[in-house]
């Protein structure tokens, strides 16, 4: 494959990836890293890579407070910008989503 294909596959991954990271936070702001893993199927690791990757995109504010004295847990806050990635991710996901529609109608035709 050639590099520009392989880049522009995994930015569709990524962006998938960040749009289900995007709706359930947008849900459920107070999950923590494990539910939200284990919500998605992703590894705790892969989580914590895309949290980081939208909090330096500005798309969320990470926040810290203490539930109890022994265990820091944190609250995911989608920022202005990353309502509107959202917005977007959501309308490009629909796109798809119809053309593989229209696709398939075609085929079955």
């Amino acid at each position: 494959m050639n590099v520009i294909f392989v880049q522009l596959l995994n930015n569709m991954i990524n962006n998938e990836d960040h749009f289900k990271i995007l709706r359930k936070i947008q849900k459920k702001p107070e999950s923590s890293q494990r539910e939200l893993a284990k919500e998605l199927g992703f590894s705790l690791g892969k989580l914590n890579y895309c949290l980081k990757a939208l909090q330096e995109k500005g798309l969320i504010k990470i926040k810290s407070f203490k539930k109890n004295p022994k265990k820091i847990n944190y609250l995911y806050i989608l920022t202005p910008q990353g309502i509107a990635e959202k917005t977007k991710l959501t309308i490009n996901f629909m796109k798809r989503k119809m053309q593989e529609y229209d696709e398939l109608k075609k085929e079955i035709e």
